[in-house]
């Protein structure tokens, strides 16, 4: 069992909100989570994919009002959307009773969807927090190798500790269909399986590329518009991150496209068929893989307010991550993986020093730092 770091965060938000919002993909640990949570307090759990469960829900208002001092936790909150009505109401009656804090504990696995609808009816009453694959702090000290082992499967808890990599590959694939089959379809039906796939493989080969979605487009034959849809849902499902561009009041043509990459190391790995370290290392994909594998780890760490980006100017000068705190501080940060000390390229230097003397306050974290830990320690700031 391995500790999540959210933990202590959506517990101390149980006491500030009537309730929480837990978001991730599928298998990434939220039941787990949600568990090791219940077992600190009096707690009720509900799987809404079950149907007896889901059968319980049917009158929600009279159900759950009898748990009133329990925490109600409703797994898969996003297959009855009905629900945030009636839980409103009972959310309203506990405040008026002085007791309106730390009742509901949602776990969701597609976000657009769920953060729309509890918006709407929940506004005022609800945090909302994103557990995501396996981090290097949660996995550091497990086994030597831990690093690269977690780059390499990724850092959905099976695949991270399957018995080897070639069990590990296998429960990745196993994923995979199982998402294409029964999960994907129940979002939307009109998405076919085998084009979807597809899509997730191209986007695996142009990890950390600039989006050309009238060429992705072409090679799958349909158009542009259809793809969008497609990536929205591998974004909405937290599989896919669309990295925006940075903009700013620098006078120089920059790029809009967004870049694309897949969430999960492991993923990109299993969908272009590589199961070692020396097979990623060898692959073209290694320096894209390992820059998602970055940015995603850095992203996990740092409060949630912070908005992440790209930058780069039609000639070809890019930041691979700015990381802005607010409107008056940037980061600008550079990933490379070389077996030498990492230096800052010439065109990052250039535009980080440009963005300051526009008054765009940008800054970039003192040196160059090459260890995990040492790195990782720097941004993690509290959530």
């Amino acid at each position: 069992m391995i500790k999540r770091d959210l933990q202590q965060t959506v517990e101390l938000l149980l006491t500030e909100q009537a309730a929480v919002t837990l978001l991730g993909p599928r298998q990434v640990g939220k039941t787990t989570l949600a568990h090791q949570i219940a077992d600190t307090r009096e707690s009720i759990y509900f799987d809404l994919e079950n149907p007896e469960d889901a059968a319980v829900l049917g009158t929600p208002g009279d159900i759950l009002s009898r748990y009133s001092d329990r925490l109600v936790i409703l797994d898969e909150i996003q297959r009855i959307p009905g629900l945030f009505e009636p839980i409103r109401g009972l959310i309203d009656a506990y405040r008026r009773e002085g007791h309106g804090t730390g009742k509901f504990l949602f776990l969701g696995s597609a976000s657009i969807d769920l953060l729309r609808q509890t918006s709407e009816t929940l506004a005022g009453r609800i945090a909302y927090r994103e557990l995501g694959p396996l981090n290097l702090l949660e996995t550091a000290g497990i086994q030597p190798g831990a690093r690269d082992m977690l780059w390499i499967r990724g850092g959905f808890p099976n695949s991270f500790l399957a018995k080897s990599d070639r069990a590990s590959m296998t429960w990745r694939r196993d994923f995979v269909r199982s998402y294409l089959e029964r999960d994907i379809p129940q979002f939307d039906s009109r998405v076919p399986g085998e084009t979807l796939r597809r899509f997730w493989t191209m986007l695996a080969h142009n990890q950390g590329s600039l989006l050309n979605a009238s060429k992705l487009a072409a090679a799958l034959a349909i158009d542009t518009r259809t793809l969008n849809r497609y990536l929205d849902l591998l974004v909405d499902l937290l599989l896919v991150r669309r990295l925006q561009p940075w903009h700013g009041n620098i006078k120089k043509r920059l790029v809009r496209s967004p870049k694309t990459y897949l969430r999960d190391s492991g993923m990109v790995h299993s969908l272009l068929g590589l199961t070692t370290l020396e097979e990623v290392l060898s692959h073209p994909v290694a320096g894209a893989s390992w820059e998602g594998f970055v940015i995603e780890n850095l992203l996990a760490v740092v409060p949630n307010w912070v908005q992440p980006f790209f930058y780069r100017t039609a000639r070809g000068a890019e930041i691979d991550l700015v990381l802005e705190f607010s409107p008056d501080q940037r980061w600008a940060i550079e990933i490379k993986r070389t077996a030498n000390r990492p230096q800052p390229s010439r065109g990052f230097t250039r535009v980080a020093k440009t963005s300051r003397r526009n008054g765009d306050w940008w800054s970039t974290p003192a040196g160059t730092v090459s260890d995990k830990e040492t790195l990782l320690k720097r941004f993690r700031l509290t959530n």
